[in-house]
């Protein structure tokens, strides 16, 4: 990996057709700004969050961490992305994990939890073009006094998203260029007038709104029909398999694929992708592209596992893994930029696969060519139409001011599905072209690329270590003084959130704690568990020894637990099954199966309560299991007939106040 490869034999079939007459029975395609351009480019970007996708990447070590956002953002070298999009973290279950909101409660204001803030500077850092999309997928529960609905107080809603967006630029000097309104929910008009008022109040004027981030419908009859029209800016759908509706086009809006991909990122992943970045526009007039997930930086038992554009996964190890989507991308990103113009003769190869051109305006020109076959560019949603795909001939005729190139560069991937010797972005003798046309024969599952812009390049970096299962013996007791991110490394929050704490209270061994901070049920938008959880380690433990200090904070009803062999999370989390140790602030104790605690292997009295320090041992070996209080035996022979293996977990009995401390986990 990391070498601009030449391939001797393709060059010199090259040459052959780039000769001073077209190819026999060659297809012709005019390209021409003559009669003007057509639609203005937004770009190609990646989506960060929905939820916690790049929950990992931040407990990566240097050089590995710099490496893997060189990969996603550094210019010319690869996938050099023009957007990135990421979660306005609402403390709920957003797919993979919950993102811990900028206000977890109504007189709370903090702009350093997470790493979204991070993440977007590290994308600006790298280009700072780039641009930043924030979108809502679930809200604290302040907002709606408690129904789960947003909308209740709009005005409060509307001020809650404004006052991240203004966070951003006061406390991170981030200027958001997009904010969406309620990632594939329902819309409110009057919230979406209010949105853009407070907006404006605050000075955020030229913050541009995208709506639904649903389907075309109904949003393009309410802008078509209503004010909205006023105050929306870009229609956004997702996964609309290269389509939009009649009146999305009608409203003279740009038409986004404001989500999109979702697909393991395995080669059949890189041909959907490949596919969709031409088609999404030659068939939809589709301007904008968002890849979810910007990287599958998540336990992969997760749901869509390995869904990103690469995979970073193993910071425990260093090791990640660039698949061949960031290849893909780069086929358009490094060749175009923003405010690049489509021209308006693209479209349909004539023997299958699609064809676009881009040009800045200014005598530049990019074409992008992909014959994806059917069977090799599935994506995961919607359902795609059989079509067939043929090795072809194709000329290109330059016309207009095109007609004054003389040579393109040229670059080509070429997916083998059979041998397994894929060859991705790789650099090709340039094209001469001759009296503004050349000719090529194109096979099945390629993408081309043919421009005038010679700063393409492959990014080169040593290869990383090799992959390595999570350590066996893990521990962390959370001694931070001045924690980099909010969150302790490796824990996955799957319902409520876990923060580093300081325990001013604690004049003894638990000062630095972590701690679950969200009180109420949030405005969710999966289905969260109705305690919270956060999940570590390794999915095919078996066998382990889990112990934990904790602390109940809600006298009488307050309960924590440890637990092993948890085989769910993400938005099956409530019904996650395993082995948990449950104790509780009114003196009892019970070992279920379950997480809701429905399923009671063993119950009884433990003489606990709360505001006082506890120690828990959990054992698990085999079929059997025992668990310790404060180093004394306090339940055993627990028989586990499922699940047989799983996640580690702490965690409380509801939406409430809890602390932990000195976790260590031992598997095998």
């Amino acid at each position: 990996r990391g070498h601009v490869t030449r391939v001797p034999v393709m060059a010199a079939r090259l040459l052959l057709c780039f000769a001073l007459s077209p190819l026999a029975a060659a297809a012709i395609y005019r390209l021409d700004d003559k009669p003007g351009l057509g639609p203005e480019f937004d770009g190609i970007g990646g989506l960060s969050g929905g939820g916690a996708t790049s929950r990992l990447l931040v407990n990566y070590q240097e050089p590995y961490r710099s490496q893997i956002l060189d990969y996603l953002f550094k210019p010319n070298f690869g996938a050099s992305l023009h957007i990135l999009k990421v979660e306005i973290g609402g403390d709920a279950q957003t797919t993979d994990g919950t993102e811990p909101s900028h206000m977890h409660y109504e007189d709370d204001d903090n702009y350093f939890r997470g790493y979204e803030w991070w993440l977007m500077k590290e994308a600006k850092k790298r280009n700072p073009n780039i641009k930043l999309v924030a979108l809502p997928w679930a809200f604290p529960a302040w907002i709606s006094g408690g129904e789960n609905w947003p909308y209740v107080y709009p005005d409060r809603t509307a001020f809650y998203i404004s006052s991240w967006i203004h966070g951003a630029k006061l406390y991170h000097n981030l200027d958001i260029d997009y904010v969406g309104i309620w990632n594939e929910r329902s819309y409110d008009r009057k919230y979406i007038m209010l949105l853009r008022y407070t907006m404006d109040k605050m000075g955020l004027e030229q913050v541009k709104i995208i709506a639904s981030d649903n389907l075309w419908e109904p949003i393009s009859w309410s802008v078509l029909h209503t004010d909205l029209s006023d105050v929306v800016d870009i229609i956004g759908a997702h996964y609309p398999g290269t389509v939009s509706s009649s009146n999305a086009r009608k409203t003279g809006k740009k038409l986004w694929s404001s989500e999109d991909y979702s697909t393991v990122n395995n080669d059949i992943g890189g041909g959907c992708w490949a596919r969709i970045l031409n088609q999404n526009y030659v068939n939809g007039n589709i301007t904008s592209t968002i890849a979810w997930n910007l990287l599958a930086s998540y336990y992969k038992e997760l749901p869509f596992g390995q869904d990103g554009l690469m995979t970073a996964d193993e910071p425990w190890s260093g090791h990640y893994e660039v698949q061949s989507p960031i290849w893909i991308t780069a086929h358009t990103t490094q060749f175009t930029q923003p405010g690049w113009h489509y021209l308006k003769n693209v479209g349909h190869l004539k023997k299958g696969g699609s064809y676009v051109a881009l040009t800045d305006g200014k005598g530049n020109l990019t074409i992008i060519v992909e014959t994806m076959s059917h069977d090799h560019s599935v994506c995961i949603r919607p359902p795609l139409l059989p079509f067939k795909v043929f090795q072809q001939n194709v000329t290109f005729q330059l016309r207009g001011s095109f007609k004054q190139i003389e040579t393109l560069k040229v670059w080509y991937t070429k997916f083998d599905f059979f041998k397994n010797s894929s060859k991705f972005f790789s650099q090709h003798s340039d094209i001469k072209v001759v009296n503004g046309a050349f000719s090529m024969p194109v096979g099945v599952d390629e993408i081309w690329t043919m421009t005038t812009i010679s700063t393409g390049k492959r990014g080169t970096v040593p290869q990383p270590p090799p992959s390595r299962s999570f350590p066996k013996d893990y521990k962390d007791d959370f001694n931070v003084k001045i924690p980099p991110f909010s969150e302790a490394p490796n824990f996955a929050d799957q319902t409520g959130v876990f923060e580093y704490f300081i325990n001013y209270n604690d004049p003894g061994d638990h000062v630095f704690t972590l701690r679950q901070v969200v009180t109420e049920r949030p405005i969710t938008w999966a289905s969260d568990a109705d305690q919270t959880i956060s999940v570590i380690g390794d999915y095919k433990w078996q066998d382990v020894n889990i112990t934990c200090d904790v602390l109940i904070e809600t006298a009488n009803t307050g309960g924590v637990f440890i637990a092993g062999r948890v085989n769910k999370g993400g938005e099956l989390i409530r019904h996650a099954e395993g082995l948990y140790y449950w104790i509780f602030a009114d003196g009892k104790y019970k070992v279920t199966n379950d997480l809701p605690g429905k399923t009671v292997l063993a119950s009884g009295k433990s003489g606990t309560r709360a505001w006082k320090w506890h120690t828990l041992t959990l054992r698990i070996q085999g079929d059997s299991a025992y668990g310790l209080l404060n180093g004394y035996p306090l339940w055993k022979d627990v028989r586990v007939a499922h699940p047989q293996n799983g996640w580690a977990a702490i965690g409380t009995g509801g939406f409430e106040l809890a602390q932990f401390d000195n976790f260590h986990v031992q598997a095998g």
